[in-house]
C-alpha cells in the first residue's frame, strides 16, 4: 500500500467512507463492497489490500445507509426456543457462521414456548427490525392465519420433523434418536429401558419420549413410568437420586447430556455404579460428553451443519435460485463407558 496515500478527503466530524477505503487500497468501491459482504470472486490479494485500508482508516460500514440504498438491511432474523443448551449455541453458530459467509449479520429473537403465540411475537419483532429472511428453528406445531401472514412478509426457512415438511428444512428425527439409544440398551440385555425426558412443551422432548415408547413396545417390552426433567442437569439430579432406589432400574435413556450428568452424579452418591449396575445413554454429544465419569455414550446430532443449511436454503431462496439438495441429517450413537453388556 505504499503506492497510495491516506485520504485527505476527511470533513470534520466525518467517519473515513467506503470511497477513501477504495482510494488508499488502489481499487474500486465495488471491490470494497464486494470484499466486505464475503464475496467469495475476490483475488487475494485485493482482498488484503482492501482489509489493510480498513484497518489503517478504522472503517466500519454504515449499515443504516445500506438499507437506505438497497432496501436490504442485511440481516437475517432467527428463531429459536428460549434455552441455554447446547443444541440452541451450536445451531446458531452455525447459522452465523454460514450467514457472515454470505455478507449477513444475524439477530436472534427466542420464544419461551414453542406456541402461535409466543412465535408471532418473535417473527413480529424480527420483521421490525428489518430483516430480509427468517430461520426458524423449531418446528410449528402451532399454526394460525396471523403467524403464516407474519411469515409470508419475507423468505423464511422452517426446521421440520422428517416425512412432515414441504418446504421447510429437514432436521433430526427425533424418534431415531430415541430408538437408536433404546435398541442399544435393549441389545445389551437389559430387560426394559427407563427414560429421563426433557419438557414435553418442546418438539424434542414428546418426538423422544414416542420414538422410545415405540420402541419398546415394538420389542414387546414393559414401558416403565416416565421421569420428567426441564432439560437441567439439576433435574437431571433430582430424577437420578429417585432412579437410584429402584433396583429394578439398569438401563435409561436420558433426553439430553446436560440432565445426564446430573443424574451420573446422584447414581454416585448413592452408591448405584455405571455401567456395572445402570447403564446410561443420552443425547447431543456436547463437548464435555467425553470427559464425564465415566465417558458418556450418547447420541450425536449434527446440530451446527443443520444451522448452516438452514442458511444456504433461505439465501438461495431469496436470490430466487434453487435451493441445494440434502438429506435429512442422520443421528450417530457413540459409544463410550456408561453402558455395558449384562452379565
Amino acid at each position: 500500500m505504499t503506492a497510495n496515500t491516506r485520504p485527505t478527503s476527511q470533513g470534520p466530524g466525518r467517519g473515513p467512507s467506503m470511497r477513501d477505503v477504495a482510494t488508499l487500497a488502489g481499487v474500486s468501491t465495488q471491490t470494497v463492497s464486494r470484499t466486505l459482504s464475503g464475496h467469495p470472486y475476490v483475488r487475494p490479494d485485493l482482498r488484503q489490500r482492501v482489509m489493510d485500508a480498513v484497518a489503517e482508516l478504522g472503517y466500519t460500514r454504515n449499515l443504516a445507509a445500506r438499507a437506505l440504498s438497497s432496501g436490504q438491511s442485511g440481516t437475517l432474523g432467527v428463531i429459536t426456543l428460549a434455552s441455554r443448551g447446547y443444541a440452541r449455541i451450536e445451531f446458531a453458530y452455525g447459522v452465523e457462521q454460514a450467514a457472515a459467509a454470505a455478507g449477513y449479520s444475524v439477530i436472534t429473537a427466542t420464544a419461551n414456548a414453542p406456541t402461535e403465540s409466543d412465535l408471532a411475537r418473535a417473527v413480529t419483532f424480527l420483521l421490525e427490525h428489518g430483516v430480509d429472511g427468517l430461520v426458524v428453528s423449531t418446528p410449528l406445531t402451532e399454526r394460525s392465519d396471523t403467524l403464516d401472514a407474519l411469515l409470508e412478509r419475507v423468505p423464511a426457512v422452517i426446521l421440520e420433523e422428517p416425512g412432515t415438511a414441504e418446504d421447510g428444512v429437514l432436521t433430526v428425527d427425533q424418534r431415531e434418536v430415541a430408538q437408536l439409544a433404546t435398541t442399544h440398551l435393549l441389545d445389551l440385555g437389559h430387560q426394559t429401558v427407563w427414560h429421563l425426558a426433557g419438557s414435553l412443551d418442546w418438539s424434542d422432548g414428546w418426538l423422544r419420549v414416542s420414538g422410545w415408547q415405540e420402541t419398546l413396545e415394538a420389542a414387546d417390552r414393559e414401558v416403565p413410568p416416565l421421569l420428567r426433567g426441564d432439560w437441567t442437569a439439576a433435574s437431571g439430579y433430582e430424577q437420578g437420586l429417585l432412579l437410584s432406589r429402584m433396583p429394578d432400574a439398569t438401563a435409561v435413556f436420558v433426553a439430553n447430556d446436560e440432565m445426564a450428568f446430573g443424574l451420573l452424579r446422584a447414581l454416585a452418591e448413592r452408591g448405584r455404579s455405571v455401567p456395572e449396575e445402570v447403564s446410561v445413554v443420552s443425547c447431543d454429544d456436547i463437548p464435555l460428553a467425553a470427559y464425564a465419569t465415566p465417558p458418556l455414550t450418547t447420541v450425536a446430532q449434527p446440530f451446527d451443519a443443520t444451522g448452516r443449511y438452514a442458511v444456504e436454503v433461505l439465501t438461495a431462496r431469496m436470490g430466487g435460485h434453487a435451493a441445494p439438495e440434502a438429506a435429512a441429517p442422520q443421528p450417530r450413537l457413540i459409544i463410550r463407558g456408561t453402558t455395558q453388556a449384562t452379565t
